[in-house]
């Protein structure tokens, strides 16, 4: 690989984790986002298991509707 191949990828890997680091940040401002029925929650002394559950599905069906535009415009 060279060198200026390698860069862009650092750059790509860069903006991808800067792109998720600002989506955890607006995360908590989003409405039922993870307090959706179907989470799951267990708390103990001192611990907490959180399964997100129904958002998990609520955001992968999402996704795949949008990813399925974008490839059947892109046709």
């Amino acid at each position: 690989m060279e060198l200026s191949q390698f860069g862009r990828v650092l750059v790509l890997v860069g903006a991808v984790i800067l792109f998720l680091g600002l989506l955890l940040v607006v995360a908590e401002r989003v409405p039922l986002i993870g307090r959706l029925p179907g989470d799951i929650t267990v708390r103990g002394d001192g611990w907490t298991v959180y399964a997100p559950l129904a958002t998990s599905i609520v955001l992968s069906v999402l996704l795949t509707l949008v990813l399925s535009v974008v490839a059947w415009v892109r046709r």
